[in-house]
Protein backbone atom coordinates (compact mmCIF):
# COMPACT_ATOMS: atom_id res chain seq x y z
CA UNK A 1 0.00 0.00 0.00
CA UNK A 2 1.38 3.43 -0.93
CA UNK A 3 1.81 6.18 1.73
CA UNK A 4 -0.55 8.43 -0.18
CA UNK A 5 -3.32 5.85 -0.37
CA UNK A 6 -6.74 7.40 0.64
CA UNK A 7 -7.51 4.63 3.15
CA UNK A 8 -4.27 5.23 5.01
CA UNK A 9 -4.98 8.92 5.28
CA UNK A 10 -8.45 8.18 6.63
CA UNK A 11 -7.07 5.79 9.26
CA UNK A 12 -4.46 8.32 10.38
CA UNK A 13 -7.04 11.13 10.60
CA UNK A 14 -9.34 8.95 12.69
CA UNK A 15 -6.54 8.06 15.09
CA UNK A 16 -5.63 11.72 15.50
CA UNK A 17 -9.23 12.62 16.26
CA UNK A 18 -9.51 9.91 18.94
CA UNK A 19 -6.24 11.06 20.54
CA UNK A 20 -7.50 14.63 20.64
CA UNK A 21 -10.75 13.61 22.35
CA UNK A 22 -8.88 11.58 24.96
CA UNK A 23 -6.58 14.53 25.65
CA UNK A 24 -9.50 16.93 26.09
CA UNK A 25 -11.25 14.54 28.49
CA UNK A 26 -8.09 14.25 30.60
CA UNK A 27 -7.88 18.05 30.91
CA UNK A 28 -11.54 18.58 31.93
CA UNK A 29 -11.95 19.92 35.55
CA UNK A 30 -13.05 17.44 38.20
CA UNK A 31 -16.09 19.52 38.95
CA UNK A 32 -18.20 21.72 36.79
CA UNK A 33 -17.69 25.40 37.83
CA UNK A 34 -21.24 26.22 36.88
CA UNK A 35 -22.68 23.43 39.04
CA UNK A 36 -20.32 24.37 41.93
CA UNK A 37 -21.45 27.98 41.75
CA UNK A 38 -25.05 26.83 41.65
CA UNK A 39 -24.66 24.73 44.81
CA UNK A 40 -22.79 27.49 46.67
CA UNK A 41 -25.45 30.09 45.96
CA UNK A 42 -28.25 28.38 47.93
CA UNK A 43 -25.87 27.85 50.89
CA UNK A 44 -24.91 31.50 50.92
CA UNK A 45 -28.56 32.50 50.70
CA UNK A 46 -29.45 30.22 53.60
CA UNK A 47 -26.62 31.66 55.70
CA UNK A 48 -27.76 35.17 54.93
CA UNK A 49 -31.32 34.28 55.94
CA UNK A 50 -30.07 32.74 59.17
CA UNK A 51 -28.02 35.85 59.96
CA UNK A 52 -31.00 38.05 59.25
CA UNK A 53 -33.23 35.99 61.53
CA UNK A 54 -30.60 36.03 64.28
CA UNK A 55 -30.23 39.80 63.99
CA UNK A 56 -33.94 40.38 64.44
CA UNK A 57 -34.12 38.06 67.43
CA UNK A 58 -31.03 39.43 69.25
CA UNK A 59 -32.20 42.97 69.77
CA UNK A 60 -29.51 45.14 71.33
CA UNK A 61 -30.09 47.33 74.36
CA UNK A 62 -28.21 49.13 77.12
CA UNK A 63 -28.14 48.59 80.87
CA UNK A 64 -26.70 51.20 83.24
CA UNK A 65 -25.35 50.18 86.62
CA UNK A 66 -25.70 52.11 89.86
CA UNK A 67 -23.51 55.17 90.37
CA UNK A 68 -20.93 54.27 93.02
CA UNK A 69 -19.34 57.08 95.01
CA UNK A 70 -15.61 56.80 95.60
CA UNK A 71 -13.11 58.97 97.40
CA UNK A 72 -12.28 60.72 94.12
CA UNK A 73 -15.71 60.88 92.51
CA UNK A 74 -18.58 58.74 91.22
CA UNK A 75 -18.14 55.75 88.92
CA UNK A 76 -20.96 54.39 86.77
CA UNK A 77 -20.83 51.66 84.12
CA UNK A 78 -23.11 51.11 81.15
CA UNK A 79 -23.34 47.86 79.17
CA UNK A 80 -24.52 47.23 75.65
CA UNK A 81 -26.20 43.83 75.49
CA UNK A 82 -27.14 41.70 72.50
CA UNK A 83 -28.24 38.09 72.42
CA UNK A 84 -27.74 37.74 76.17
CA UNK A 85 -24.09 38.79 75.97
CA UNK A 86 -22.22 42.00 76.75
CA UNK A 87 -20.99 43.48 73.48
CA UNK A 88 -19.67 46.81 74.75
CA UNK A 89 -18.73 48.39 78.08
CA UNK A 90 -18.18 52.02 78.96
CA UNK A 91 -17.87 54.19 82.05
CA UNK A 92 -20.42 56.99 81.78
CA UNK A 93 -19.03 58.47 84.99
CA UNK A 94 -15.49 58.35 86.35
CA UNK A 95 -13.34 60.58 88.61
CA UNK A 96 -12.00 63.64 86.85
CA UNK A 97 -10.07 66.78 87.62
CA UNK A 98 -6.37 67.12 88.31
CA UNK A 99 -4.49 63.84 88.47
CA UNK A 100 -7.77 61.89 88.54
CA UNK A 101 -8.29 62.64 84.85
CA UNK A 102 -4.93 61.10 83.92
CA UNK A 103 -5.50 58.05 86.11
CA UNK A 104 -9.02 57.53 84.74
CA UNK A 105 -7.92 57.82 81.11
CA UNK A 106 -5.44 55.02 81.71
CA UNK A 107 -7.51 52.77 83.95
CA UNK A 108 -11.02 52.87 82.47
CA UNK A 109 -10.15 51.50 78.99
CA UNK A 110 -8.39 48.56 80.68
CA UNK A 111 -11.35 47.91 82.93
CA UNK A 112 -13.71 48.09 79.94
CA UNK A 113 -11.67 45.51 78.03
CA UNK A 114 -11.45 43.23 81.05
CA UNK A 115 -15.20 43.37 81.65
CA UNK A 116 -15.93 42.62 78.00
CA UNK A 117 -13.49 39.71 77.98
CA UNK A 118 -14.70 38.07 81.21
CA UNK A 119 -18.41 38.95 80.85
CA UNK A 120 -18.42 39.42 84.63
CA UNK A 121 -17.30 41.73 87.43
CA UNK A 122 -14.53 39.33 88.38
CA UNK A 123 -11.77 41.54 87.01
CA UNK A 124 -8.48 42.71 88.43
CA UNK A 125 -8.05 46.24 89.75
CA UNK A 126 -5.79 48.51 87.72
CA UNK A 127 -2.62 49.43 89.56
CA UNK A 128 -2.70 53.03 90.73
CA UNK A 129 -6.48 53.27 90.36
CA UNK A 130 -7.72 51.23 93.30
CA UNK A 131 -10.71 53.39 94.18
CA UNK A 132 -11.84 53.76 90.58
CA UNK A 133 -11.43 50.02 89.99
CA UNK A 134 -13.45 49.15 93.09
CA UNK A 135 -16.26 51.53 92.16
CA UNK A 136 -16.19 50.28 88.58
CA UNK A 137 -16.58 46.66 89.66
CA UNK A 138 -19.50 47.49 91.95
CA UNK A 139 -21.33 49.44 89.24
CA UNK A 140 -20.55 46.73 86.69
CA UNK A 141 -21.98 44.06 88.99
CA UNK A 142 -25.18 46.06 89.47
CA UNK A 143 -25.52 46.42 85.69
CA UNK A 144 -25.02 42.67 85.24
CA UNK A 145 -27.63 42.01 87.93
CA UNK A 146 -30.12 44.27 86.11
CA UNK A 147 -29.32 42.52 82.85
CA UNK A 148 -29.97 39.11 84.41
CA UNK A 149 -33.18 40.35 86.01
CA UNK A 150 -34.40 41.77 82.71
CA UNK A 151 -33.66 38.47 80.97
CA UNK A 152 -35.57 36.59 83.65
CA UNK A 153 -38.50 38.98 83.32
CA UNK A 154 -38.58 38.47 79.56
CA UNK A 155 -38.69 34.70 80.03
CA UNK A 156 -41.46 35.02 82.61
CA UNK A 157 -43.37 37.33 80.30
CA UNK A 158 -43.08 34.81 77.49
CA UNK A 159 -44.45 32.08 79.74
CA UNK A 160 -47.38 34.26 80.79
CA UNK A 161 -48.14 35.04 77.16
CA UNK A 162 -48.63 31.34 76.55
CA UNK A 163 -51.31 31.10 79.24
CA UNK A 164 -54.98 31.41 78.45
CA UNK A 165 -56.49 34.89 78.35
CA UNK A 166 -58.68 34.14 81.35
CA UNK A 167 -55.78 32.95 83.49
CA UNK A 168 -53.66 35.96 82.63
CA UNK A 169 -56.53 38.30 83.44
CA UNK A 170 -57.09 36.65 86.79
CA UNK A 171 -53.41 36.97 87.70
CA UNK A 172 -53.36 40.62 86.70
CA UNK A 173 -56.48 41.26 88.73
CA UNK A 174 -55.11 39.47 91.76
CA UNK A 175 -51.86 41.45 91.86
CA UNK A 176 -53.19 44.45 93.84
CA UNK A 177 -54.46 42.15 96.62
CA UNK A 178 -50.92 40.88 97.14
CA UNK A 179 -49.48 44.37 97.33
CA UNK A 180 -48.02 44.10 93.84
CA UNK A 181 -49.47 47.45 92.78
CA UNK A 182 -47.54 49.28 95.48
CA UNK A 183 -44.27 47.75 94.34
CA UNK A 184 -45.07 48.46 90.69
CA UNK A 185 -45.66 52.12 91.59
CA UNK A 186 -42.07 52.43 92.81
CA UNK A 187 -39.84 53.89 90.14
CA UNK A 188 -36.58 55.73 89.72
CA UNK A 189 -36.34 59.12 88.02
CA UNK A 190 -33.14 60.97 87.14
CA UNK A 191 -33.15 64.74 86.96
CA UNK A 192 -31.37 66.91 84.43
CA UNK A 193 -27.66 67.54 84.73
CA UNK A 194 -27.04 71.04 86.07
CA UNK A 195 -23.67 72.63 85.35
CA UNK A 196 -22.16 74.62 88.21
CA UNK A 197 -18.96 76.60 88.56
CA UNK A 198 -17.24 73.59 90.09
CA UNK A 199 -18.75 70.77 88.04
CA UNK A 200 -22.02 69.05 87.08
CA UNK A 201 -24.71 68.03 89.56
CA UNK A 202 -27.38 65.43 88.82
CA UNK A 203 -29.91 63.92 91.19
CA UNK A 204 -31.76 60.62 91.01
CA UNK A 205 -34.76 59.87 93.19
CA UNK A 206 -36.80 56.79 93.97
CA UNK A 207 -40.52 57.50 94.20
CA UNK A 208 -43.16 55.23 95.72
CA UNK A 209 -46.74 56.06 96.53
CA UNK A 210 -46.17 59.64 95.40
CA UNK A 211 -43.35 60.17 97.92
CA UNK A 212 -39.56 60.32 97.67
CA UNK A 213 -38.16 57.21 99.35
CA UNK A 214 -34.53 57.73 98.33
CA UNK A 215 -32.38 60.44 96.78
CA UNK A 216 -28.80 60.39 95.56
CA UNK A 217 -26.48 62.58 93.56
CA UNK A 218 -25.23 60.55 90.60
CA UNK A 219 -23.02 63.48 89.68
CA UNK A 220 -21.42 66.15 91.85
CA UNK A 221 -18.25 68.27 91.71
CA UNK A 222 -15.14 66.29 92.60
CA UNK A 223 -11.40 66.72 92.74
CA UNK A 224 -9.37 68.66 95.25
CA UNK A 225 -11.40 70.60 97.81
CA UNK A 226 -14.66 69.78 96.01
CA UNK A 227 -14.39 66.12 96.97
CA UNK A 228 -14.23 66.93 100.67
CA UNK A 229 -16.97 69.57 100.52
CA UNK A 230 -19.41 67.40 98.59
CA UNK A 231 -18.59 64.33 100.62
CA UNK A 232 -20.09 66.28 103.51
CA UNK A 233 -22.82 68.25 101.69
CA UNK A 234 -24.42 65.67 99.39
CA UNK A 235 -25.55 63.23 102.12
CA UNK A 236 -27.22 66.16 103.92
CA UNK A 237 -28.97 67.25 100.72
CA UNK A 238 -30.12 63.67 100.07
CA UNK A 239 -31.57 63.37 103.57
CA UNK A 240 -33.28 66.78 103.27
CA UNK A 241 -34.86 65.85 99.93
CA UNK A 242 -36.36 62.66 101.36
CA UNK A 243 -37.57 64.45 104.49
CA UNK A 244 -39.12 67.39 102.62
CA UNK A 245 -40.46 65.39 99.70
CA UNK A 246 -39.72 68.40 97.51
CA UNK A 247 -36.93 70.62 96.22
CA UNK A 248 -37.71 73.24 98.88
CA UNK A 249 -34.65 72.44 100.98
CA UNK A 250 -31.94 74.57 102.56
CA UNK A 251 -28.52 74.96 100.99
CA UNK A 252 -25.65 73.39 102.89
CA UNK A 253 -23.24 75.96 104.31
CA UNK A 254 -19.97 76.04 102.35
CA UNK A 255 -21.50 74.20 99.37
CA UNK A 256 -23.71 76.88 97.85
CA UNK A 257 -23.05 76.03 94.19
CA UNK A 258 -23.55 72.32 94.72
CA UNK A 259 -26.71 72.96 96.76
CA UNK A 260 -28.25 75.16 94.08
CA UNK A 261 -27.41 72.67 91.32
CA UNK A 262 -28.77 69.85 93.45
CA UNK A 263 -32.08 71.63 94.02
CA UNK A 264 -32.50 72.39 90.31
CA UNK A 265 -31.80 68.78 89.27
CA UNK A 266 -34.05 67.51 92.08
CA UNK A 267 -36.88 69.73 90.88
CA UNK A 268 -36.53 68.45 87.31
CA UNK A 269 -36.69 64.86 88.63
CA UNK A 270 -39.82 65.71 90.58
CA UNK A 271 -41.36 67.30 87.50
CA UNK A 272 -40.73 64.10 85.56
CA UNK A 273 -42.25 62.05 88.36
CA UNK A 274 -45.27 64.31 88.39
CA UNK A 275 -44.64 65.52 91.92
Amino acid sequence: MRKTHPIRRAVLAGAATVSGIVLLLSLKPASDPASAAGSAAPQQSAAAQEAAQGGSADRAGTVTGDAVRTQYGPVQVRLTVSGGKVTDVEAVQAPSGGRSTQVTETAVPRLNRAALATQSAEIDAVSGATYTSSGYKQSLQSALDKMEKAAGGAEAGGADAGDSGTGGSAEAGGAPEGGGSAEAAERTVTGETVTTEYGPVQVRITVSGGKITAAEAVQSPSGGQSTRINGNAVPKLNAAAVAAGSADIDAVSGATYTSNGYKQSLQSALDQAGG
